[in-house]
């Protein structure tokens, strides 16, 4: 799978994504299409409309046209590539399938964003049954909408769109928000360890429901600490620091400190704490230059919740 799949999925059910208008859904239901995790399939599980499939799937065309559904993005933003999965699809799946792209703003109904200016993002390709389809997507332009297209008709197992957040912040203006937030463009850029889960998950919306949802590395045996960077939103000041280990109960860090990052300019922000297991934590941050990066530096190892940054825009 290309690089690009290690970027947020803008269109996950998990972070607001919503499949708004479809065609056709008469054998199953277009809002598998942003539900998390791989596709499941159970042989021999027959419904009223015949096998039960975890994906959107369409009935037989016997006239014109093609099925479409279009999909409200959860994280509006930079479009780097898109993935069609047709697993378990296998003498079911489309001929054929495109993307397109739309940027409506506010809060547009299905009719109105129907009569949006489209941009196609991923040309007509063919499809294969049962296997992923990562197309690449070169468009700097930021999105709020994507149109699935297949051709003619058949099944979708899963619709993921990786990118970068690129939310409107002007309706923070003068408030403080959360600057490492997923849903603000925060992005986890580096880290040193993602043995068991990715660091993305510490800037994720909500709260971790299991360790699986959280950030945890392996084991450590070399002396030295693990550690994640994540941009900001924007260039600013952060007066409060959440770290949460919940549900890190025998794998928590010993203790955590913050640094900001700005070109190649440190500014302590935290300086080493003890932090316990399975339980948030709140620290309040002293003055401090802005920033548009932080360090997380966890030690030795270990994992993490959630990261919440909260302070103002500079």
């Amino acid at each position: 799978m290309r690089d690009f799949t290690r970027l947020p999925d803008l269109a996950l059910r998990r972070h607001g994504g919503s499949v708004i208008a479809a065609s056709d859904e008469s054998f199953a239901g277009k809002e598998n299409l942003i539900r998390p995790g791989r596709p499941a399939f159970q042989p021999a599980t027959f419904a009223g409309t015949g096998q039960v499939y975890d994906g959107w799937e369409t009935r037989r065309r016997r006239g014109p046209g093609h099925d479409w559904a279009i999909v409200r993005l959860g994280l509006p933003g930079v479009i780097r590539g898109v993935v069609v999965d047709t697993a378990w699809f296998t003498g079911n799946h489309p001929a054929h399938a495109a993307v397109e792209a739309a940027h409506v703003p506010g809060h547009p109904s299905a009719a109105e964003v129907e009569r949006a200016g489209w941009v196609t993002i991923v040309p007509m390709s063919p499809l294969k049954g049962d296997r992923e389809h990562p197309f690449e997507v070169a468009d700097e332009s930021r999105y709020t909408h994507v149109r699935l297209n297949m051709y003619p008709d058949g099944g979708i197992a899963r619709l993921r769109v990786h990118g970068e957040a690129r939310p409107d912040l002007s309706v923070w203006d003068g408030l403080g928000l959360d600057l490492a937030a997923l849903e603000n463009g925060g992005l986890v850029t580096a880290c040193s360890d993602e043995f068991y889960s990715s660091p993305g998950n510490v800037i994720a919306p909500g709260t971790a429901r299991n360790q699986a949802e959280g950030w945890e590395t392996a084991r450590r045996r070399d002396g030295g600490n693990d550690w994640l960077v994540i941009r900001l939103a924007g260039r600013g000041r952060v007066s409060l620091a959440e770290i949460d280990t919940t549900n890190l109960v025998f794998n928590a860090p010993a203790a955590v400190t913050l640094t900001g990052l700005d070109g190649d300019r440190e500014v302590p922000l935290l300086p080493g704490t003890p932090l316990r297991p399975d339980a948030p934590h709140r620290f309040r941050l002293g003055p401090h230059d802005p920033v548009d990066h932080v360090r997380v530096d966890i030690h030795p190892d270990g994992g993490l919740a959630r990261v919440r940054l909260w302070g103002h825009l500079a």
